[in-house]
Protein backbone atom coordinates (compact mmCIF):
# COMPACT_ATOMS: atom_id res chain seq x y z
CA UNK A 1 0.00 0.00 0.00
CA UNK A 2 1.44 3.34 -1.04
CA UNK A 3 2.14 5.84 1.70
CA UNK A 4 0.47 9.25 1.42
CA UNK A 5 2.71 12.00 0.14
CA UNK A 6 3.57 14.51 2.85
CA UNK A 7 3.79 18.18 2.04
CA UNK A 8 6.69 19.72 3.91
CA UNK A 9 5.99 23.27 2.68
CA UNK A 10 5.50 25.82 5.41
CA UNK A 11 4.19 29.35 5.30
CA UNK A 12 5.66 31.40 8.13
CA UNK A 13 4.99 35.07 8.82
CA UNK A 14 7.67 37.11 10.57
CA UNK A 15 6.07 39.69 12.88
CA UNK A 16 7.44 43.20 12.71
CA UNK A 17 6.79 45.87 15.33
CA UNK A 18 5.79 49.13 13.57
CA UNK A 19 4.93 51.31 16.57
CA UNK A 20 8.40 51.05 18.03
CA UNK A 21 10.21 48.35 19.95
CA UNK A 22 12.65 47.18 17.34
CA UNK A 23 14.30 44.77 19.83
CA UNK A 24 11.10 42.82 20.50
CA UNK A 25 10.37 42.62 16.77
CA UNK A 26 13.87 41.33 16.08
CA UNK A 27 13.58 38.72 18.85
CA UNK A 28 10.24 37.50 17.51
CA UNK A 29 11.67 37.25 14.00
CA UNK A 30 14.63 35.29 15.31
CA UNK A 31 12.31 32.91 17.18
CA UNK A 32 10.24 32.30 14.06
CA UNK A 33 13.36 31.68 12.01
CA UNK A 34 14.61 29.21 14.60
CA UNK A 35 11.32 27.33 14.37
CA UNK A 36 11.56 27.30 10.56
CA UNK A 37 15.12 25.97 10.76
CA UNK A 38 14.00 23.22 13.13
CA UNK A 39 11.03 22.34 10.88
CA UNK A 40 13.13 21.82 7.80
CA UNK A 41 16.36 23.15 6.46
CA UNK A 42 15.08 23.21 2.89
CA UNK A 43 12.60 25.96 3.70
CA UNK A 44 13.82 29.45 2.65
CA UNK A 45 13.34 30.81 6.16
CA UNK A 46 15.31 27.90 7.53
CA UNK A 47 18.12 28.70 5.10
CA UNK A 48 18.01 32.34 6.22
CA UNK A 49 18.22 31.26 9.87
CA UNK A 50 21.23 29.10 9.07
CA UNK A 51 23.03 31.93 7.25
CA UNK A 52 24.29 34.75 9.46
CA UNK A 53 24.57 37.20 6.58
CA UNK A 54 21.05 36.64 5.28
CA UNK A 55 19.60 36.73 8.80
CA UNK A 56 21.33 40.03 9.57
CA UNK A 57 20.17 41.52 6.25
CA UNK A 58 16.58 40.47 6.94
CA UNK A 59 16.64 42.05 10.39
CA UNK A 60 18.15 45.26 9.05
CA UNK A 61 15.54 45.54 6.32
CA UNK A 62 12.73 44.84 8.80
CA UNK A 63 13.98 47.66 11.01
CA UNK A 64 14.18 49.91 7.96
CA UNK A 65 10.58 49.02 7.08
CA UNK A 66 9.47 49.93 10.59
CA UNK A 67 11.37 53.22 10.43
CA UNK A 68 9.82 54.12 7.07
CA UNK A 69 6.38 53.31 8.44
CA UNK A 70 6.87 55.62 11.43
CA UNK A 71 8.12 58.42 9.21
CA UNK A 72 5.12 58.01 6.90
CA UNK A 73 2.75 58.24 9.86
CA UNK A 74 4.50 61.39 11.10
CA UNK A 75 4.26 62.99 7.64
CA UNK A 76 0.58 62.16 7.40
CA UNK A 77 -0.02 63.79 10.79
CA UNK A 78 1.89 66.86 9.62
CA UNK A 79 -0.22 67.06 6.47
CA UNK A 80 -3.42 66.83 8.51
CA UNK A 81 -2.23 69.63 10.81
CA UNK A 82 -1.30 71.87 7.86
CA UNK A 83 -4.67 71.25 6.17
CA UNK A 84 -6.53 72.01 9.41
CA UNK A 85 -4.58 75.23 10.01
CA UNK A 86 -5.21 76.39 6.44
CA UNK A 87 -8.94 75.76 6.87
CA UNK A 88 -9.07 77.80 10.08
CA UNK A 89 -7.15 80.65 8.47
CA UNK A 90 -9.50 80.68 5.48
CA UNK A 91 -12.47 80.77 7.84
CA UNK A 92 -10.89 83.71 9.70
CA UNK A 93 -10.28 85.45 6.36
CA UNK A 94 -13.93 85.16 5.34
CA UNK A 95 -15.15 86.18 8.79
CA UNK A 96 -12.93 89.26 8.75
CA UNK A 97 -14.28 90.41 5.40
CA UNK A 98 -17.87 89.77 6.46
CA UNK A 99 -17.30 91.86 9.59
CA UNK A 100 -15.59 94.65 7.66
CA UNK A 101 -18.41 94.83 5.13
CA UNK A 102 -20.97 94.97 7.96
CA UNK A 103 -19.07 97.84 9.59
CA UNK A 104 -18.85 99.68 6.28
CA UNK A 105 -22.58 99.34 5.73
CA UNK A 106 -23.21 100.62 9.27
CA UNK A 107 -20.92 103.60 8.65
CA UNK A 108 -22.65 104.30 5.34
CA UNK A 109 -26.09 104.27 7.00
CA UNK A 110 -24.88 106.61 9.74
CA UNK A 111 -23.36 108.97 7.16
CA UNK A 112 -26.60 108.96 5.16
CA UNK A 113 -28.57 109.81 8.28
CA UNK A 114 -26.19 112.66 9.04
CA UNK A 115 -26.47 113.92 5.46
CA UNK A 116 -30.24 114.22 5.80
CA UNK A 117 -29.85 116.48 8.81
CA UNK A 118 -26.87 118.49 7.53
CA UNK A 119 -25.44 119.74 4.25
CA UNK A 120 -24.41 117.15 1.65
CA UNK A 121 -20.93 118.68 1.41
CA UNK A 122 -20.20 117.54 4.95
CA UNK A 123 -21.20 114.00 3.99
CA UNK A 124 -19.01 114.11 0.89
CA UNK A 125 -15.97 115.50 2.66
CA UNK A 126 -16.33 113.18 5.64
CA UNK A 127 -16.82 109.43 5.22
CA UNK A 128 -16.43 109.36 1.45
CA UNK A 129 -13.02 111.06 1.46
CA UNK A 130 -11.74 108.67 4.12
CA UNK A 131 -12.65 105.51 2.23
CA UNK A 132 -9.00 104.59 1.80
CA UNK A 133 -8.52 104.01 5.54
CA UNK A 134 -10.79 100.93 5.90
CA UNK A 135 -9.71 99.70 2.47
CA UNK A 136 -6.04 99.87 3.44
CA UNK A 137 -6.71 98.07 6.71
CA UNK A 138 -8.68 95.39 4.87
CA UNK A 139 -5.92 94.95 2.30
CA UNK A 140 -3.20 94.64 4.95
CA UNK A 141 -5.17 92.07 6.95
CA UNK A 142 -6.05 90.15 3.78
CA UNK A 143 -2.42 89.96 2.67
CA UNK A 144 -1.33 88.80 6.13
CA UNK A 145 -3.94 86.05 6.25
CA UNK A 146 -3.22 85.01 2.66
CA UNK A 147 0.51 84.79 3.45
CA UNK A 148 -0.23 82.61 6.50
CA UNK A 149 -2.42 80.34 4.39
CA UNK A 150 0.28 80.11 1.73
CA UNK A 151 2.84 79.03 4.34
CA UNK A 152 0.57 76.23 5.52
CA UNK A 153 -0.17 75.20 1.92
CA UNK A 154 3.55 75.04 1.12
CA UNK A 155 4.13 72.96 4.25
CA UNK A 156 1.37 70.59 3.16
CA UNK A 157 2.81 70.06 -0.32
CA UNK A 158 6.35 69.62 1.02
CA UNK A 159 5.11 66.94 3.40
CA UNK A 160 3.14 65.36 0.55
CA UNK A 161 6.26 65.14 -1.62
CA UNK A 162 8.27 63.60 1.23
CA UNK A 163 5.47 61.13 1.95
CA UNK A 164 5.43 60.10 -1.71
CA UNK A 165 9.17 59.43 -1.58
CA UNK A 166 8.86 57.50 1.69
CA UNK A 167 6.12 55.31 0.25
CA UNK A 168 8.19 54.64 -2.86
CA UNK A 169 11.15 53.62 -0.70
CA UNK A 170 8.90 51.38 1.40
CA UNK A 171 7.59 49.62 -1.70
CA UNK A 172 11.09 49.04 -3.04
CA UNK A 173 12.23 47.70 0.31
CA UNK A 174 9.17 45.45 0.62
CA UNK A 175 9.98 43.88 -2.76
CA UNK A 176 13.51 43.08 -1.63
CA UNK A 177 12.31 41.61 1.68
CA UNK A 178 9.77 39.45 -0.15
CA UNK A 179 12.42 38.25 -2.58
CA UNK A 180 14.78 37.43 0.30
CA UNK A 181 12.09 35.39 2.05
CA UNK A 182 11.30 33.47 -1.12
CA UNK A 183 14.88 32.71 -2.24
CA UNK A 184 16.46 32.08 1.14
CA UNK A 185 20.20 31.45 0.98
CA UNK A 186 20.15 31.83 -2.81
CA UNK A 187 19.48 35.57 -2.42
CA UNK A 188 22.33 37.85 -3.52
CA UNK A 189 23.55 39.79 -0.47
CA UNK A 190 24.95 42.55 -2.67
CA UNK A 191 21.50 43.46 -3.95
CA UNK A 192 20.05 46.75 -2.71
CA UNK A 193 16.53 48.25 -2.96
CA UNK A 194 16.10 50.31 -6.12
CA UNK A 195 14.86 53.49 -4.49
CA UNK A 196 15.39 55.80 -7.46
CA UNK A 197 13.52 53.62 -9.97
CA UNK A 198 10.55 53.25 -7.63
CA UNK A 199 10.39 56.98 -7.01
CA UNK A 200 10.38 57.69 -10.74
CA UNK A 201 7.56 55.20 -11.31
CA UNK A 202 5.52 56.69 -8.46
CA UNK A 203 6.04 60.18 -9.83
CA UNK A 204 4.86 59.16 -13.29
CA UNK A 205 1.80 57.36 -11.91
CA UNK A 206 0.73 60.11 -9.50
CA UNK A 207 1.17 62.89 -12.06
CA UNK A 208 4.03 64.79 -10.45
CA UNK A 209 5.67 65.16 -13.84
CA UNK A 210 2.77 67.20 -15.22
CA UNK A 211 3.15 70.58 -16.85
CA UNK A 212 4.77 72.88 -14.29
CA UNK A 213 2.41 75.91 -14.56
CA UNK A 214 -0.61 73.61 -14.28
CA UNK A 215 0.86 71.91 -11.23
CA UNK A 216 1.65 75.30 -9.66
CA UNK A 217 -1.93 76.48 -10.18
CA UNK A 218 -3.23 73.27 -8.65
CA UNK A 219 -1.08 73.68 -5.56
CA UNK A 220 -1.80 77.39 -5.02
CA UNK A 221 -5.47 77.63 -5.99
CA UNK A 222 -6.52 78.41 -2.39
CA UNK A 223 -4.17 81.39 -2.09
CA UNK A 224 -5.24 82.63 -5.52
CA UNK A 225 -8.88 82.58 -4.45
CA UNK A 226 -8.08 84.51 -1.27
CA UNK A 227 -6.17 87.16 -3.22
CA UNK A 228 -9.08 87.46 -5.65
CA UNK A 229 -11.48 88.05 -2.77
CA UNK A 230 -9.10 90.65 -1.29
CA UNK A 231 -8.84 92.45 -4.65
CA UNK A 232 -12.62 92.47 -5.00
CA UNK A 233 -13.08 93.81 -1.46
CA UNK A 234 -10.54 96.62 -1.93
CA UNK A 235 -12.80 99.04 -3.88
CA UNK A 236 -15.88 98.02 -1.91
CA UNK A 237 -15.08 100.57 0.80
CA UNK A 238 -15.33 103.49 -1.62
CA UNK A 239 -18.42 102.06 -3.30
CA UNK A 240 -20.28 101.57 -0.01
CA UNK A 241 -19.27 104.83 1.63
CA UNK A 242 -19.66 107.05 -1.44
CA UNK A 243 -22.73 105.44 -3.03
Amino acid sequence: MAEPVKNDAHIVEIPVSVDGGETSGGDAAAAVLDKAAAAGGAHPLGEIAASAGHLLLLKLWQREEARLGRRACALEARMDAARRDAFYLCAAFLAFHALSLALLFAASVASSAAAVAGPEEAHTSGACKRWWAPSSLSLAASLALAAAVQLRVCAYWRASARLRRERGDARALARCVQELRMKGAAFDLSKEPQYGVTRAKCASVEGTGAWRPLRWCHQNVVTACLLAVAAAALPSGKFILCA
